[in-house]
């Protein structure tokens, strides 16, 4: 069993990562192999709309997006982690999903003519079990949970649920202070366990 976490935030040891690392630590003791990729270091350009993946059926802008893309499809599970930014992920994740969503589509699917309709053929996502994991302050974090949730929903991706939102508190005047969240560690692990659970579900199917 598979399971990568990628955080979204400018900092390799913010708030975001400490979050992250919880939930992964705690499907590492649950017998899940984990890894983590930081985007903060990544040359990573937005999706361009250059249709290139319509017929190459993968990105053709040549970046770090290659790996990244690489390991998502190596993993049972992936947990999107992002910190919030007036209210929404942060640049690097929305690059990422908007690439991998985009070429991952059309890496399962042919473009129609003119006037004929879709009916989709999944993605290459399909049946990828996948949690959010948002860390803000304060405030904002609906809005960007509910972007990376669309996301998944959007790619045929198995959402799994958790007893809260997966939410972390921390971060008031740049602290680094995840420790500080007592109920936000219960809902990292909770996360953890669920996905788990599913994955292991999904195997023996």
């Amino acid at each position: 069993m598979k399971i990568l976490g990628i955080n979204g935030s400018p900092r390799e040891n913010g708030n975001t990562g400490a979050f992250l690392d919880m939930a992964l630590a705690r499907a590492a003791e649950l017998g899940a192999e984990t890894s983590k990729i930081w985007l903060g270091d990544k040359a990573l350009r937005g999706c361009r709309g250059c249709y290139g993946c319509v017929e190459a059926k993968h990105c053709v802008v040549e970046d770090d997006f290659q790996p990244i893309f690489e390991a998502i499809m190596q993993a049972d599970a992936i947990l999107l982690g992002t910190p919030v930014y007036h209210a929404s992920m942060t640049a690097e994740m929305k690059a990422l999903l908007d690439r991998a969503g985009f070429s991952g589509r059309w890496a399962a699917n042919a473009m129609k003519a003119k006037g004929e309709n879709y009916q989709w053929a999944g993605s290459v996502f399909s049946g990828k079990v996948v949690a959010p994991i948002t860390v803000a302050r304060r405030t904002g974090q609906v809005l960007a949970f509910a972007e990376l949730l669309t996301w998944a929903a959007c790619n045929d991706c198995i959402i799994v649920g958790n007893t809260y939102w997966n939410m972390g508190v921390a971060g008031k005047g740049g602290a680094i202070n995840p420790e500080e969240d007592a109920e936000g560690i219960g809902i990292m692990h909770g996360i953890a366990e669920r996905v788990v659970h599913t994955v292991s579900k999904l195997n023996k199917e």
